[in-house]
């Protein structure tokens, strides 16, 4: 599973007051304490405009989970707060490049192997109808900057 960063706009209209965004960070920090962690931000000091909350959130399915906290905080805060972007940690891992693949709507087999210069060797096997739809330097660049790995892509 991978780690999302899940962006809401809590406040468009800009009109709450420095006091109700203190209090409706602490409810929704409390609300998520169990299934993700809201990133510490003085929303009083932001502009109005960019009132955005960020919460990092473990998820398969980052589309309902942004639409959940979305959900809670127009509870906490009382507004009509709009979903942002989605983004994801990157740990470097197989999942990650698992999950790269997944958000090309791809699905390949991956095998790590040692370098001989300490970095590891990703070997990426695609579809060869999966490249005709994706170009391959897309997935490339993808699969380098979430693993920090050397990336070998083959087609099967």
């Amino acid at each position: 599973m991978r780690t999302a960063v899940l962006r809401v706009n809590i406040d468009p209209a800009g009109e709450l007051t420095g006091e109700s965004l203190a209090r409706g960070m602490a409810e929704l920090a409390a609300a998520l304490a169990e299934t993700g962690e809201v990133l510490e931000k003085d929303l009083g000091a932001a502009p109005r405009s960019r009132r955005e909350v960020q919460v990092l959130l473990d998820t398969g399915d980052a589309s309902a989970d942004a639409v959940r906290v979305a959900e809670i905080c127009a509870r906490v805060f009382g507004t009509e707060p709009v979903a942002g972007v989605v983004t994801y940690v990157s740990r470097g891992t197989d999942a990650d490049a698992y999950g790269v693949l997944a958000g090309f709507g791809l699905t390949g087999e991956i095998i790590r192997v040692p370098g001989s210069d300490g970095y590891d060797i990703l070997q990426v096997r695609l579809r060869e109808a999966d490249l005709e739809r994706v170009p391959e330097s897309r997935i490339h660049t993808a699969l380098e900057a979430s693993t920090n790995c050397e990336v070998r892509i083959s087609t099967v």
